[in-house]
């Protein structure tokens, strides 16, 4: 049985969730999510979102800030477009119940923070949990909209691109640019069902899962991004993976962040000595873009052979820490750590893919009735690097001009167009009886990955991780198509399809940019190596 519905949005973050609120006005919306809705990357976001509210700010500092992290790469008028529409995004947000830290009596009298990169204080936050709280506040909203069906525990499999339209009772075969819906697993049931859709989005996150450390929860698998490229979409510059300086370094401690805000009010990082380092890496010192603190860090690991360096705050008023980041301070307080009174111990982890599924100034695709927001997406905004906190505000921007182009994609679509689509068949097809098939290149490719394709990368490694990916790839493509599908066969199948695409950029950038930094290649190639890396699939 084909199911039907105006809008599929795939993913439950900040920019899925947004979307579909917008278009459920128009139509029916589906929102497919792997786990529970409120389980995404935004949750998790601590510092806050990045936009001009200060007579001391301006539009084109903003600009000119995210131009210079982005150390050459970003797409101007993307940047421009972004920057501008923020606070308008915000302010939205701000209507819908998102409630933000308050420093004046008018009604977007915003407290705003100053992290890394930026010259004057325009981060907008609530405490150390921006990104709970702007998740909590569209999930209220989705909830509650009888237009919008959530479907939890739902994996999508893949898109399906290739259909049979009937127009004015003629037969149209062979639509393989069109996106008209996706294969979805029941993770309760098993069973995988057919999505007919007038437009697709896919909101699936990021794919910092495909290191061996992350801050990043489990499903970042990369899903959006791979199914993308399988349809056909163009994916680009995804050799350019954001790794965050200061992960909590602890055995209890998994995935958890220290924000960026943290430096951002004081915060210097030491060695474990006791010496303060990053002036001898950059004039900004901890306030430096994250390429270079996850670099200066991964330096001083390498020299020292520490397990980790310490982020120390301990100078500040221990009341303003508790206030300032509770969330922060009551888990390391779990962990055994007093940040007021002592350093914590942090390292890097892979933390935002500044690539992936290749969108225009409105998130569409170079397939039809496909759009892609948020951290699947590349639009331009971040180049080779992104600006602290320029990410939620990229979901909320491009969310809304996702909704205004694909709006006025699905209304040219109407009623004018019936389709026939193939259900999923698993016929003959039994359940797994190697699982550690599944378990041993899941490890595997994370480990290989952190260890020839990280923070620093080299030619040599970069061939050994091909030639291993490849292998790996073959094993999954036997697996995946002799046994029922699962949810972790899925992830799996997905991650090393991610993992081989970056890869396989890496390889192609013969310089050091950013967040890609090959040893062979040392310096910044403007004449050879000022544009996109993109890939596309050849059927």
């Amino acid at each position: 049985m084909i199911k039907k519905t105006d809008f599929l949005v795939i993913g439950s973050g900040i920019a899925g969730l947004s979307y579909a609120l917008k278009v459920a006005e128009f139509g029916t919306v589906t929102i497919v999510t792997k786990k529970k809705i409120q389980k995404s990357n935004t949750a998790l976001a601590q510092g806050g979102v990045a936009a001009v509210f200060s007579d001391l700010d301006s539009f084109d500092l903003h600009i000119k800030d995210t131009l210079s992290a982005g150390d050459g790469l970003c797409t101007q008028e993307v940047v421009k477009m972004v920057v501008e529409n923020g606070p308008k995004r915000i302010k939205e947000l701000s209507q819908q119940g998102a409630r933000f830290n308050m420093e004046g009596d008018g009604e977007y009298d915003f407290a705003l923070g100053k992290e890394g990169g930026h010259s004057a204080k325009r981060i907008v936050f609530a405490q150390d949990l921006t990104g709970k709280e702007i998740e909590d506040t569209l999930v209220a909203k989705v909830e509650n909209n009888e237009n919008i069906t959530i479907l939890e525990d739902h994996i999508a499999v893949n898109l399906i691109t290739f259909f049979t339209s009937v127009r004015n009772g003629l037969v149209v075969t062979q639509h393989d640019n069109i996106c008209c819906g996706a294969y979805v697993l029941d993770n309760k049931t098993g069973k995988i069902e057919t999505f007919y859709s007038g437009i697709t989005l896919l909101a699936t996150g990021g794919a910092s899962k495909v290191y061996l450390y992350t801050s990043n929860p489990d499903i970042a698998t990369g899903d959006g991004i791979a199914m993308a490229y399988r349809a056909g979409a163009s994916v680009a510059n995804l050799e350019f993976v954001q790794f965050h300086p200061t992960c909590l370094y602890h055995p209890e401690a998994k995935n958890f962040l220290i924000s960026e805000a943290v430096r951002g009010e004081g915060a210097l990082l030491i060695d474990e000595k006791g010496k303060r380092f990053m002036d001898e890496y950059s004039k900004d010192k901890e306030l430096a873009c994250r390429d270079v603190v996850a670099r200066a860090i991964d330096n001083e690991l390498k020299k020292t052979g520490a397990d980790s360096v310490f982020l120390d705050i301990s100078h500040r008023d221990a009341g303003f820490i508790k206030s300032r980041f509770p969330n922060i301070y009551a888990r390391c307080m779990e962990c055994g750590i007093d940040m007021t009174r002592e350093p914590i111990p942090v390292v890097p982890a892979a933390h935002y893919m500044c690539g992936g599924v290749a969108t225009d100034l409105n998130g569409k695709t170079d397939v039809q009735r496909l759009y892609a927001v948020g951290e699947t997406a590349c639009t331009g905004l971040h180049g080779a690097n992104r600006l602290a906190s320029n990410s939620l505000l990229e979901a909320l921007v491009y969310s809304h001009n996702a909704y205004k182009s694909s709006l006025d994609e699905f209304k040219t679509i109407g009623n004018k167009i019936t389709v026939t689509l193939d259900p999923w068949d698993e016929t003959d097809k039994g359940d797994s009886d190697e699982a550690i098939v599944v378990s041993h290149n899941w490890d595997e490719i994370r480990r290989l990955m952190w260890n020839y394709v990280g923070i620093v990368r080299s030619d040599k490694r970069l061939q050994r991780a091909k030639r291993r990916i490849e292998n790996i790839q073959q094993e999954i493509n036997e697996y995946y198509w002799d046994f029922k599908v699962t949810s972790d066969i899925i992830e799996l199948r997905n991650l090393a399809t991610v993992a081989e695409l970056i890869i396989q950029s890496a390889l192609i950038r013969k310089e050091s940019r950013g967040l890609h930094y090959n040893i062979e290649y040392p310096g910044r190639d403007d004449v050879n190596w000022l544009k996109h890396t993109i890939l596309k699939k050849q059927f």
